[in-house]
């Protein structure tokens, strides 16, 4: 299972209101006409997003759950043709600054929109990978918590994404290798997924 993961920002002009209602007619138009291997998704609002740099205060974290990369060119396509192109449009004229990632499933079969935090963790350039997706899924329930892995390189977003409700002994400070750190964003759920996670991480 991929996620496409969407961070944005309305204009500094757009009132918060306005930019989260047409964020929303957009995820119900796609609920309503899925694309082919689109399996829902979910807006949280976000207290901050440290690579998004905006001055507006609103900041917002788009998950959209995939089959495979062949779904992916599938809702891009889509997002943007008949059926859907109103409200994408709604969105697009109040946008102000974004940025996007690809995320693999790695463990876990925790919902995005079930988890209240996401702890994100990163590497200093020059930091070895080594076999450190083992160390971070150390601890936590795969019935509460997921772990994600970057796919594809879009943005300035980290490497692993890991939603639990507790932040699991794996990710802690001194369990951390050098270089490395975990940063912890508070979400708020606006708009739910119907289906929930139904793949392993192996499908």
């Amino acid at each position: 299972m991929l996620a496409y993961l969407l961070w944005h920002r309305p204009a500094d002009v757009i009132e918060r209101d306005a930019y989260e209602h047409a964020s929303k007619r957009f995820h119900l138009s796609l609920r309503h006409s899925p694309p082919a291997g689109f399996r829902g998704s979910t807006v949280l609002r976000l207290a901050e997003c440290p690579w998004l740099a905006s001055p507006h205060e609103a900041t917002y974290e788009d998950w959209y759950l995939l089959d495979d990369f062949t779904a992916l060119g599938v809702l891009n396509e889509a997002a943007v043709t008949h059926g859907h192109s109103g409200a994408h449009d709604s969105v697009a004229r109040r946008f102000g600054s974004g940025a996007g990632g690809l995320y693999g499933l790695m463990e876990g079969h925790a919902d995005p929109a079930d988890v209240p935090r996401a702890v994100w963790i990163s590497r200093l350039p020059g930091q070895p990978r080594g076999a450190l997706a083992q160390l971070l899924g150390d601890g936590m329930d795969p019935a509460h918590a997921s772990l994600w892995r970057r796919a594809l390189v879009l943005g300035p977003a980290p490497e692993y994404c890991l939603l639990s409700p507790e932040p699991p002994k794996g990710v802690s400070p001194t369990r951390l290798p050098p270089g490395w750190r975990a940063t912890v964003c508070e979400r708020e759920l606006l708009w739910p997924r119907t289906a929930r996670l139904a793949a392993s991480p192996s499908q």
